[in-house]
């Protein structure tokens, strides 16, 4: 018997994602701001659409999926500290400002806060960020921290267990001194890997052992490390190499 079951289109938020305009929980906000037209029609949330309906975000016409290179582009850019990760309206320089022209629109592969520099990845495919950042992937980050205050082998091995705070579970998956740790002395560097993204992790759980982190910077995410030639505000492309390698990570 002839299998008649028929594959549904995808819901606003998905398609307007795969095609590289934001995140699904941005568009979401914007079908709530109704910001979204379909067929000259405000969108709703859990609406379907197709390659054949017009599709107006802010008045601009969306190019359809059909219509766009189905090959991901993929950036890695060095982050400074004092800019933000946001589009958002602020005195503060963003980092979209130093990113090149994109067919689409560069979503941010998670986020660095402003105090934090180093190795931040930008795509125009909404289904490669989202494989990217959630958290059932587990894919590895990796930072260097500079830490004021005094730790012992005992407390590394804590963050390594976890602890609870503020109702969130936090660990490290490893961390390392650069260095041989030395107890007595109030600033080091470690090397910190994390395969989730909760909200400043790497701050909180120091800052649990009456320690400050007086510089973070993220060296890798990925298979993809920050290259030692990449200077801050500068950006360079992935070749289609490290993308394929990044998408099986």
């Amino acid at each position: 018997m002839k299998n008649t079951t028929k594959i549904q289109d995808p819901k606003i938020h998905a398609y307007l994602a795969q095609c590289g305009l934001g995140s699904r929980r941005q568009i979401e906000k914007w079908i709530l701001e109704k910001r979204v037209l379909v067929n000259g029609k405000l969108c709703v949330i859990g609406q379907r659409v197709s390659s054949k309906d017009k599709i107006l975000v802010d008045g601009k016409k969306v190019a359809a999926l059909k219509e766009r290179d189905e090959t991901p582009v993929v950036i890695a850019y060095h982050k400074q500290v004092g800019e933000i990760c946001t589009r958002a309206q602020s005195e503060l320089p963003t980092v979209f400002e130093r990113l090149p022209e994109v067919n689409g629109r560069w979503i941010s592969v998670g986020r660095l806060d402003v105090n934090t520099s180093g190795l931040l990845l930008f795509t125009n495919n909404g289904t490669l960020a989202n494989r990217l950042m959630h958290p059932k992937y587990e894919v590895e980050r990796k930072y260097h921290v500079r830490v004021h205050g005094k730790l012992n082998q005992a407390i590394l091995n804590q963050f390594l267990t976890g602890i609870m705070l503020d109702g969130d579970f936090l660990k490290f998956d490893s961390i390392q001194p650069l260095k041989s740790l030395i107890t007595e002395v109030a600033n080091q560097w470690f090397i910190v890997t994390l395969r989730q993204g909760k909200y400043r992790e790497i701050r909180r759980l120091f800052e649990s052992q009456d320690c400050q982190v007086s510089r973070l910077m993220r060296v890798q995410y990925g298979n993809i490390s920050l290259p030692r030639s990449l200077r801050q505000g500068q950006y360079q492309y992935l070749s289609q190499t490290q993308i394929e390698g990044l998408v099986g990570t």
